[in-house]
């Protein structure tokens, strides 16, 4: 990219010029008329427009609709004031049927055909990069001398009518410590692509190689960088392919037209639109995003269920933030298996406390709700009362559906593996993420115990092996949900159990959750997961990130998750009040 000679700050009109005339080889405009918008190009016959701004709208993250021309109509006044669409972006590619024909610097000698043709101009993220500058944050191709990466995702857009494709994204690596202040400086730039739609591992975009752009130029991360990954404007030229038009012209990527609009300053607003991100997996890299308002209101539930009506010193056993995160990471499972079941009274038959499968009915009808795949796993020998207590719920009406249930024996070293996964194979997870509820957890010498220090091993299965074994497959996360210290998952405050809890010492379960929810009684945590879920649900940013900006927001099916909450009714009976538990 050549920006000798002051180019790089010239004013728009000056730049529309000298690409016009071709006066200088510009390769692209990325970090060119700062502070000033620039757009992608879409060219179809005037027969496709209706459809195509309609799925513009359908996609509006990749495809935010700047102007769009009458037909042969080359200029676009409201853009700029002396425009000439057929030269003023530095190269353009011709469609043909699909199929890329060649790239050409002027499209004047299709004049007659472009009579008849509409021109999309269409939100681009160069416009977002002084932004991103001022917050003090590396743009790092600009850096390089080169073109933003631009690559094909794994992710479908909203079809309409013959404009169906996947999602194209950019790639910016940033600073792990920017992460932040890189979301803050894009979110309310709507028209520039708004907020990241991932941050972390590309192979979750089904990116498989960060070297190889689909179209643009490799941009090197330097250590500590992050690769965070925008919504993009090319998305429209996947879909002019699959279109099939028998013409159809874009710019070249990274050769946008620029506009004399400025990106006006945007300042956040209320909570609700202040972005937030948390790392929710290490392998693969994952990070999420949440409105600091939702951020708050999850805060405070984690606050309430931490009250220690036993005072047992659960207080020193709490993590910040661990509810929040296990919940976003719940959120972006696809199938969850749930494992409850405490048998604590070992002479009763059964022998289970009533403290945790009400809480796992209540995280299934959220996740049900969610339309997330959902399974419990339990003992063997506590099969038929579980699948009675599943009927009931479903009875009642907790439950949509029965949810599976199943159990898990070691039969051999890979059992939890074949049991996670299909064939063994850790690339083909059955679930993304195994939440223990109240479940009896093993201890360092191989034994399960009560807060008496009974040994209940006799009564328990080992399904800490599936646990164990998520620990070593990619992509599959884990919440242990607890009130004493000797549950499934709470090895990770295992030393301020041993410290703070009665008879730490030998109950203190030994095996580690990713996210460990602590409660006065674990019921309660898991009313406040299905809480949780239902507020992240509910927050736009965390709906947009989730759906990666293509498609419509989620929330008309508030109501669907609004019946699905854990809830108590009133009846009222002569003087006296009634209080039924829904959950």
């Amino acid at each position: 990219m050549l920006l000798t000679g002051g180019l790089k700050s010239l004013l728009p009109h000056v730049l529309r010029r000298i690409i016009r005339c071709n006066r200088h080889s510009i390769s692209n405009t990325s970090g060119m008329a700062e502070g000033y918008k620039q757009a992608n190009i879409v060219i179809l016959h005037k027969s496709l427009a209706d459809d195509f701004e309609k799925f513009c709208h359908a996609n509006n993250g990749p495809l935010p609709l700047l102007y769009r021309s009458k037909p042969g109509d080359w200029k676009c006044p409201s853009l700029s004031s002396d425009s000439d669409i057929r030269t003023d972006c530095p190269q353009y590619r011709v469609y043909e049927h699909g199929a890329f024909t060649g790239s050409v610097k002027s499209l004047k000698e299709y004049s007659e055909q472009l009579t008849d043709m509409v021109t999309f101009y269409l939100g681009c993220s160069f416009s977002f990069e002084k932004a991103i500058q001022n917050a003090g944050i590396p743009i790092r191709n600009v850096e390089q001398e080169c073109n933003v990466s631009m690559y094909k995702t794994a992710v479908p857009c909203y079809s309409i009518s013959t404009f169906c494709c996947n999602l194209v994204v950019t790639m910016r690596p940033i600073p792990e410590s920017k992460l932040e202040a890189a979301v803050l400086a894009t979110s309310e730039l709507k028209e520039a692509h708004g907020a990241p739609i991932h941050i972390g591992d590309p192979g979750l975009l089904g990116i498989q190689d960060l070297s190889k752009p689909d179209y643009g130029d490799p941009v090197h991360l330097h250590p500590g960088d992050i690769p965070v990954f925008w919504a993009c404007g090319v998305t429209g030229v996947e879909a002019v392919i699959n279109c099939r038009s028998p013409l159809a012209f874009t710019h070249s990527p990274g050769c946008m037209f620029i506009t004399d609009l400025k990106n006006d300053s945007v300042t956040v607003g209320s909570s609700s639109e202040v972005p937030q991100v948390y790392c929710i997996s290490q392998d693969p890299l994952h990070y999420s995003m949440v409105s600091a308002e939702a951020t708050q209101k999850i805060k405070n539930l984690e606050n309430l269920i931490g009250i220690d009506p036993g005072d047992r010193g659960i207080i020193h056993l709490h993590r910040p933030d661990e509810l929040l995160k296990a919940c976003l990471a719940i959120s972006h499972a696809r199938s969850v298996l749930i494992t409850t079941g405490f048998p604590t009274h070992f002479s009763y038959d059964p022998p289970e406390e009533n403290d945790g499968p009400p809480g796992a009915l209540a995280i299934a009808a959220m996740l049900q709700a969610l339309e997330k795949d959902v399974a419990i796993v339990t003992d063997q020998r506590a099969m038929d009362l579980n699948k009675k207590i599943i009927d009931d719920a479903v009875q009642l009406g907790i439950l949509k559906r029965p949810v599976p249930l199943l159990s898990y024996r070691r039969e051999n070293a890979d059992s939890a593996l074949r049991f996670l996964c299909e064939n063994g194979n850790p690339r083909r997870p059955r679930f993304d993420h195994l939440i223990a509820i109240e479940r009896a957890g093993m201890a360092a010498d191989g034994n399960y115990y009560n807060a008496r220090k009974v040994n209940i091993k006799h009564l328990v299965d080992p399904i800490d092996d599936l646990f164990l074994a998520a620990q070593t497959i990619p992509g599959v996360t884990t919440t242990g949900v607890g009130d004493g210290g000797n549950e499934l998952g709470m090895g990770k405050v295992k030393e301020a159990v041993k410290k703070h809890i009665k008879n730490g010492n030998t109950i203190a379960c030994d095996v580690e959750a990713d996210f460990t929810v602590v409660a006065g009684v674990s019921n309660w945590g898991g009313y406040a997961i299905a809480c949780a879920l239902y507020i992240l649900s509910t927050c736009e940013i965390h709906d947009r990130y989730l759906r990666k900006a293509v498609g419509f927001p989620q929330l008309l099916k508030k109501k669907i998750w609004l019946s699905a909450l854990p809830s108590v009714t009133k009846k009222k009976s002569g003087s006296f009040h009634f209080v039924t538990a829904k959950i």
